[in-house]
């Protein structure tokens, strides 16, 4: 298993909990010299907030963990492509890299609707790494919907 895919595995862990309280099931991690810094799952509906993204909540964690805003050097891993929202904050934290498990056609920022991550004109632009356990972060979402959908029909 490679370190992309280990870390990855962690995101997946947080979107399982989204999951389990009936969110979009998001994950994300972010790793500084190869440690796991701070987690964050998708809790919008839990907390009734527009905000609560797995990428903020995660950001957060890893700024008050390294006591700063500033977060070079570390790895963002998602489970879902960031949406422009998540994506300015990554920019913003000056993140080096973001590990993106399935790109996101309908919302995705980091290259299926738009590329905020690596615009020259920012002052800041993070690497990127598409499809890291493509398949297993695609279908938990799939289900997770899939699953929903059935839910309403029978409602």
């Amino acid at each position: 298993m490679t370190q992309e895919e280990k870390f990855m595995k962690a995101a997946l862990r947080q979107a399982k909990k989204a999951e389990k309280i009936d969110e979009v099931p998001i994950g994300c991690v972010i790793v500084y010299d190869g440690k796991i810094i701070a987690r964050g799952y998708n809790r919008r509906n839990t907390d009734k907030n527009t905000l609560a993204h797995a990428e903020l909540s995660a950001i957060k964690k890893a700024s008050k963990k390294l006591g700063d805003w500033r977060l070079e050097g570390c790895t963002l891993y998602v489970t879902l492509e960031p949406c422009q929202m998540c994506a300015g904050a990554i920019i913003q934290s000056r993140m080096d890299k973001v590990v993106i498990g399935a790109m996101n056609p309908k919302a995705g920022c980091a290259g299926s609707i738009l590329n905020l991550l690596q615009i020259p004109a920012f002052n800041h632009q993070a690497d990127i790494e598409i499809g890291i356990l493509e398949d297993e972060c695609s279908s938990m979402l799939t289900n997770f919907f899939k699953a929903l959908r059935q839910k309403k029909r029978k409602g």
